[in-house]
């Protein structure tokens, strides 16, 4: 098969497409034909050798979590899925990467809707496997108030979603050109950074009972103050938690053991209208290069998604 891979730690210009060895679902897994694949920070750290797992990686190396396609191949165990479902998920933690490729094996995953579209459901796969486990671990649900600290991100702005889709009232920060769209996923906005207690307070809210932190940017003391407790608040980012009592959510993408009650959630949200993958741009896979370049760049406003449909092509 043909892969984005590199063979070198560096900066995006490593990339390149090549052969790359095929894989096999195993029990409890699909093997899919991807059509998309999305671009994490992960991925990012990774290739330009800057993440504590380098040194476990064999290079060349896949990078790449989140994909989706069409199943070609059914693991042992699994059922209710077949050759031909198109589905969306992630890939085994285990494996570092894989979803930039022609074939990728995913551990989780849901039946991608008719509603969501390609570049969407290959971004979404551990965006919403760590929006759901973060709600998981808070208790978010009917009749709470949540304020989401940087929630117009890829993983904010998909807790937004099912947690507005919960019953709970999400207060979003983000920066002002950014208040708008966070309204439209159904969070009430405030201004992002220091001072962030006293612009709560002025909502006139009886209270905010809980706190989710996904831009790690030095905020859990508002966050704290904001809902009174450390045990109120998450965080995605900030491992500086954890001295300060508050729950650090980490684990496969961070925790949950499995993401697919998550992804069949969104999934049904996205068939009814309620839930979409922000998405910045879509670059083919013969401009990998660029599109890691483009992740890199921040802030942004949704994901970089990689088509693969044409890789083949590519190489």
């Amino acid at each position: 098969m043909f892969a984005v891979r590199f063979d070198r730690f560096g900066p995006p210009g490593v990339l390149a497409v090549g052969p790359s060895a095929e894989p096999h679902a195993g029990p409890g897994e699909v093997r899919i034909r991807v059509r998309t694949a999305g671009v994490s920070p992960v991925d990012l750290a990774l290739r330009a050798g800057d993440s504590p797992s380098r040194d476990g990686l064999a290079l060349p190396h896949v990078p790449g979590v989140d994909a989706a396609g069409v199943i070609d191949e059914v693991g042992a165990g699994v059922a209710g899925f077949t050759n031909g479902d198109e589905v969306f998920g992630a890939v085994d933690v285990a494996r570092l990467g894989g979803a930039s490729a022609e074939f990728a094996v995913l551990a989780f995953w849901a039946a991608k809707p008719s509603s969501m579209p390609w570049e969407e459901a290959g971004a979404a796969g551990t965006s919403v496997e760590t929006a759901t486990r973060a709600l998981d671990l808070l208790g978010a649900g009917e009749g709470t108030t949540l304020l989401i600290d940087g929630a117009a991100g890829g993983v904010g702005s998909v807790a937004v979603q099912l947690a507005t889709a919960r019953g709970a009232r999400v207060i979003g920060t983000a920066r002002p050109e950014r208040h708008s769209f966070l309204a439209g996923l159904g969070a009430t906005p405030v201004a992002y950074g220091p001072g962030l207690a006293g612009r709560v307070r002025a909502l006139g809210l009886p209270q905010v009972d809980l706190a989710l932190d996904v831009a790690g940017a030095g905020s859990l003391e508002e966050l704290i103050t904001v809902t009174g407790g450390t045990a109120t608040v998450v965080t995605l980012a900030d491992f500086t938690g954890p001295e300060r009592g508050v729950r650090l959510s980490r684990g496969r993408y961070g925790g949950e053991p499995d993401g697919r009650h998550g992804l069949a959630l969104a999934a049904a949200l996205s068939a009814e209208g309620r839930f979409r993958v922000p998405v910045q741009r879509v670059f083919p896979a013969a401009r990998a290069t660029e599109a890691h370049a483009a992740a890199a760049r921040g802030p942004r406003q949704g994901k970089i998604v990689i088509d693969l449909a044409g890789i083949r092509g590519a190489g």
